[in-house]
């Protein structure tokens, strides 16, 4: 891990609002936790199994209907696909909140960067606005701007142990925050090393595992790294970023593709259940769950994103938060942006992230 906390004191949004204090002790802050499912189609989000992607990938003699992924995921509504897909995250956005992008039902979430890839992503959803001529590529340059994980832990006079990223992808440690060292960082195959926590099994394992991909580790790791620094340091800030629905997707491998999306809707099922049944967190979290961009649309480009892809711009953004209504799916509703997303988790936590950014998104309400 490349730097931890001193004292021991995550980022799925959990809002950090103030609470009163009990017996003259100082108040215990609510959770904010942001997740992230790097280059998540709205088509899969939605509609689960997209057949025409998948014809497009098998040999011109086999039928469809004797693949495998077929007889697993096909269903025959886009509801129904969607839950045979991401069971938990569907029982999640419309039992305990709402999702916005599904434009079949005249909702939309777009970018507003015009890059449509990444690192431009990120850096909208962390800083509220787009920065085209400062963020260009995917290289691993330091965040030009606070992000608002900083702006919340220095506001909130929290310790960057109570302020947390986990991440596959090891750029995260230059897009995660401004000032480096201003919260806590593990990214790409870092070992977790936190006072009080045996993980060396956990460690070697990553080290061993490899990844197919350069600077970047098995969602299974970063997972497991964060369900261990949560048992251990109760933070109230956790970012948790995946990327595998993004690896596979570039690598043409479909079948990896729902996997990934499967074996993720999983760990949502595993962490909420944890936070339900923890008495810091139960009831006093705040979960924005969001992606950096989308994909091309069609059989022939949902491999690839960017500005020359179509249907890269179309982003989604599910809200779970005690102070929210459970609306299940947004419809016929205002457009929103991923810019929005940074304001949301900051008015969550207390604060005016508008007051110095007045060119950022505002809170989605």
């Amino acid at each position: 891990m490349r730097r931890l906390f001193a004292p021991i004191c995550c980022v799925l949004a959990l809002g950090i609002a103030d609470l009163a204090g009990v017996a003259g002790q100082p108040a215990t802050p609510d959770a904010v936790v942001l997740i992230t499912l790097d280059g998540a189609r709205t088509e899969e989000i939605f509609g689960g199994l997209d057949v025409d992607v998948l014809k497009s990938t098998l040999k011109a003699d086999q039928k469809v209907e004797d693949s495998p992924l077929y007889r697993r995921y096909w269903a025959e509504t886009p509801d129904a696909r969607r839950r045979k897909l991401l069971p938990f995250f569907w029982t999640l956005v419309t039992e305990h909140g709402s999702i916005a992008g599904n434009r079949a039902l005249g909702s939309s979430v777009t970018l507003s960067n015009r890059r449509w890839f990444s690192y431009p992503g990120y850096a909208e959803i962390l800083t509220g606005q787009a920065h085209d001529p400062e963020i260009t590529s995917n290289d691993p340059i330091r965040n030009p701007f606070e992000t608002v994980l900083e702006r919340i832990r220095r506001e909130k006079q929290l310790t960057a142990g109570q302020v947390a990223t986990f991440a596959s992808w090891d750029t995260f440690n230059a897009i995660a925050e401004h000032a480096e060292g201003a919260t806590t960082i593990n990214a790409g195959d870092e070992p977790l090393n936190v006072p009080g926590l045996d993980n060396a099994v956990l460690n070697q394992l990553q080290h061993e595992a490899g990844s197919p991909w350069n600077g970047t580790r098995l969602d299974a790791f970063t997972f497991r790294q964060t369900m261990a620094y949560l048992e251990t340091a109760r933070p109230r800030v956790l970012y948790l970023a995946f990327d595998e629905t993004d690896d596979w997707a570039h690598d043409g491998r479909y079948d990896r593709l729902l996997g990934a999306y499967e074996r993720t809707d999983g760990y949502l099922r595993e962490l909420w259940t944890w936070l339900q049944s923890q008495p810091d967190y139960r009831g006093r979290t705040h979960v924005l769950i969001t992606t950096d961009h989308g994909r091309g649309a069609t059989p022939a480009d949902w491999r690839h994103h960017g500005d020359k892809y179509p249907g890269a711009e179309h982003t989604w953004i599910a809200l779970a938060s005690p102070t929210m209504a459970r609306r299940g799916e947004w419809k016929n509703a205002p457009a929103l942006s991923t810019s929005q997303v940074a304001a949301t988790l900051a008015s969550w936590a207390g604060v005016d992230w508008n007051a110095d950014h007045p060119q950022a998104g505002k809170p989605i309400r």
